[in-house]
């Protein structure tokens, strides 16, 4: 158990440490090639962040937890939507300017609900991971073609001024990226074992801890970029963030995870979790849509989101504990 507790203690810190010099490589790296602001911050910075996810959901599905993968995946969804989007929001509502985010929120709906319907049998079979993956490959080309001819979006113009001063010592951004790479596995498998040891002691599912512990701390770093995005100005960059991530970890990281391991969840998963987060990527696009005007979301509606995840949470904790 205190083995156990160290993991953790040490794992995350170090896997959003090294998640951070990760993406800051790639991006720097992709910069001295002469990649497209929007391009770096679409494909590297805006997937790049749901890298502690991925690692941590493969080797999670490596060691046989299921659980973990799949509650880590759809739990940093619903901590993305409804805490980082809620907790941003109060700070500064969030304004929606992009035309390029306003065509990715309908396809993140529409692949939000393909989830639900792959799970209806509460499984994810290897062809269901293969589907999950053919459906990445068609969002990243999508994402090449879009930020090929998005030059001149507001998306683009945050993205121009985030990459502005980052590093252009092409030796040692790349050793940052490999290092970080590196570090990430490392913390991810100190996470991973630190979890499930956690669950085993309490007798608690690896599912809520997939849902709880990991979840949140694998999107710390989307908390983190999109208070910085929307403290700057750049409301279009931190509602990016929260959806290219939620795309990555609905086809990348629970494909990838289901290719490596068919996962089975319980009908309390479907039913709790993965309808809450359905529900949860309904009212974000609808508030961000706008329906009678431009799409915002105000402090009222981070407000709402900020109360559902901290109602959810509680419900999933105290119903672990009594059951």
């Amino acid at each position: 158990m205190l083995l156990a507790s160290i993991a953790i203690i040490v794992g995350l810190p170090l896997l959003l440490w090294s998640a951070d010099k990760f993406v800051g490589g790639a991006a720097a790296v992709a910069k001295h090639f002469g990649l497209s602001p929007i391009l770096i911050g679409m494909l590297i910075i805006g997937f790049g962040t749901s890298a502690p996810e991925i690692i941590v959901s493969v080797i999670a599905a490596m060691e046989n937890s299921a659980g973990i993968a799949l509650g880590n995946a759809y739990g940093s969804n619903i901590a993305n939507i409804a805490l980082i989007l809620g907790i941003t929001a109060l700070i500064s509502p969030i304004a929606v300017r992009s035309e390029i985010i306003r065509k990715e929120l309908p396809i993140m709906l529409g692949l939000t609900f393909f989830a639900v319907w792959q799970l209806l049998d509460l499984t994810i079979s290897k062809d269901d991971a293969f589907s999950l993956l053919g459906l990445f490959i068609l969002l990243i080309s999508w994402s090449i073609w879009t930020g090929m001819t998005g030059d001149k979006d507001a998306l683009a113009g945050e993205y121009n001024e985030e990459l502005a001063n980052t590093g252009v010592n092409l030796k040692s951004e790349t050793l940052w990226l490999i290092a970080g790479l590196l570090i990430l596995v490392a913390s991810s498998r100190l996470l991973v074992y630190g979890a499930v040891e956690i669950a085993t002691f309490f007798g608690v599912s690896d599912v809520v801890i997939g849902l709880t512990i990991i979840a949140i701390g694998t999107s710390l770093p989307e908390l983190a970029s999109s208070l910085a995005a929307v403290r700057k100005g750049e409301h279009d960059l931190a509602l990016g963030n929260v959806i290219g991530s939620n795309m990555f970890n609905t086809l990348a990281v629970v494909g990838i995870a289901g290719v490596i391991q068919p996962m089975q969840v319980g009908s309390d998963f479907f039913y709790r979790d993965v309808l809450f987060m359905l529900g949860l990527s309904i009212a974000l696009f609808v508030f961000c849509i706008g329906l009678k005007g431009a799409g915002r979301i105000n402090r009222l509606e981070g407000g709402l989101f900020l109360a559902a995840y901290i109602g959810y949470t509680y419900y999933l904790i105290s119903s672990t504990f009594v059951a």
